[in-house]
């Protein structure tokens, strides 16, 4: 009599080693871990130690001390701090719309192709992006120089009264001017970049429909560019909350007209080197990072929705 045998169990995959697993695992923490670490190391850490010396004081009686909240309290309070954040919101407010509407135009127009010569004002309005912004400042201070520079030899020239360029009332004009001048061809680089990747279609389609030029420019290629006229916008605010360089080169020329509380960066760099108040200008530092933060990112909110 013949006994059937059990069937044969299905074979199974042999587990994979714990070993390999493992080995995978910090297989991706391999290929992120440099720039995790530069990014702790030159962006987390130096936040993380604002914040630390914003919480004390440097005192007379008892050396360093824990304050708490006190620096951010008088720092809410410093009529300096709010005078120089007001200015730089003026020239945000006027030099951001004008940089960028002067570098769309200059966009659509290269990318309209009725320009003779674009391949070469393409590079002619981006060279001063690729001028050093110190050696930029210096060479427009000498430029609006009253006794010295450019100004001054046309009032002897033409035997006239220019308008001082580097007074209390036109200095914020005239460093307006200056990062116009550097910022439009990087702007313009962005988007024009953007323009060239608009699929041929939509403009066939729009030729077909009879479409004039204008309404290829407001139907077809704003909304296409929309990311980039946001991306370019939230750059600039964070800019121009981050003004100094010009400002802080300019002063020995208009000490009067650029005092050392002109913009939050220059107050905050005042106050750390020249008043040793270290503490007290890292919670200043903070609070502009916060602004800057709570600005750019309800901008980005606005232009996410309108392109929705």
């Amino acid at each position: 009599m013949t006994t059937l045998e059990p069937p044969v169990a299905a074979k199974r995959a042999p587990a994979r080693p714990a070993a390999k697993k493992d080995r995978r695992s910090w297989t991706g923490w391999g290929f992120v871990g440099p720039f995790v670490t530069v990014f702790a190391l030159v962006f987390l850490a130096p936040i993380g130690y604002s914040i630390y010396l914003s919480l004390f004081r440097d005192q007379l009686i008892g050396g360093t001390s824990f304050v708490g909240l006190d620096n951010y309290t008088q720092a809410l309070q410093d009529d300096q701090f709010w005078s120089s954040l007001g200015r730089v919101s003026l020239f945000l407010a006027v030099q951001v719309p004008i940089m960028l509407g002067i570098a769309l135009l200059i966009a659509l127009a290269l990318d309209s192709g009725r320009l003779f010569g674009k391949d070469f004002f393409r590079i002619a309005i981006f060279l001063p992006y690729a001028v050093p912004a110190v050696v930029a400042t210096l060479m427009w201070g000498f430029m609006y120089g009253t006794k010295y520079g450019l100004v001054g030899d046309i009032n002897t020239a033409f035997g006239i009264t220019l308008p001082d360029p580097l007074s209390s009332d036109l200095v914020l004009a005239s460093i307006g001017n200056i990062v116009t001048w550097e910022f439009i061809g990087y702007n313009m680089l962005i988007f024009y970049s953007a323009l060239r990747v608009i699929p041929l279609s939509l403009y066939e389609a729009a030729e077909i429909d009879g479409a004039g030029q204008i309404r290829v420019i407001t139907a077809i290629k704003l909304p296409a560019i929309r990311g980039a006229l946001v991306i370019a916008t939230i750059f600039s605010i964070i800019g121009s909350f981050q003004l100094f360089n010009e400002p802080a080169i300019l002063r020995p020329l208009a000490r009067n007209a650029i005092t050392t509380d002109f913009t939050p960066n220059f107050y905050t760099y005042s106050l750390s080197f020249n008043g040793q108040q270290h503490n007290y200008s890292a919670a200043v530092a903070i609070i502009m990072g916060l602004i800057t933060m709570v600005i750019a990112y309800v901008v980005q909110l606005r232009g996410m929705r309108k392109g929705a």
